[in-house]
């Protein structure tokens, strides 16, 4: 027993704490729970917004976040949200390993935090299965544009160069 003890402990430290565990030096991950989406639409209403949903297990997420990186990096006029939206497990250990690894660390951060994980890609958009990556593009008049599986940068810039033409 307290070899199984020792080894859940040892496990639950090397996989980054217990869900929705904080400390002040890492950067926040705000927990994604029901009616988080409609804060998102509105925290960033009028401004074009590119949110992206991810997750540590999913291999093109992990070839997609640096270059998401970078595209926030070039366009600071651009909102970047990113979402963890891993079934199970959805640790913040790893997911905040990888947003740093990507650069990503000064993006408006969030991670999957209900366990009916349903309710919340219903509230984001009910024809969602649960498929990522998955990137809605949300235009300064609201419009959203999704992006199912990986985006292509020159779509990114193509809905940027957009974006610019309708301040105008």
């Amino acid at each position: 027993m307290k070899r199984f003890l020792l080894a859940v402990i040892f496990l639950v430290a090397c996989l980054g704490g217990a869900p929705g565990a904080e400390t002040s030096s890492e950067f926040t991950l705000k927990p994604f729970v029901r009616g988080s989406w409609q804060d998102v639409l509105r925290s960033h209403a009028g401004r074009p917004t590119l949110v992206h949903f991810w997750g540590v297990t999913c291999g093109p997420c992990k070839v997609e976040l640096p270059l998401l990186g970078q595209f926030m990096k070039d366009h600071s006029e651009i909102d970047v949200v990113m979402v963890s939206a891993d079934l199970v497990p959805n640790l913040p250990g790893p997911t905040r390993a990888m947003l740093e690894k990507a650069g990503l660390e000064s993006a408006e951060n969030w991670i999957f935090s209900d366990g009916f994980v349903e309710r919340l890609r219903f509230e984001i958009d009910p024809a969602w299965q649960g498929d990522i990556p998955r990137t809605l593009l949300i235009g300064r008049d609201g419009t959203v544009t999704t992006i199912e599986g990986s985006a292509e940068m020159p779509d990114l810039e193509k809905w940027l160069i957009q974006q610019k033409a309708a301040k105008k």
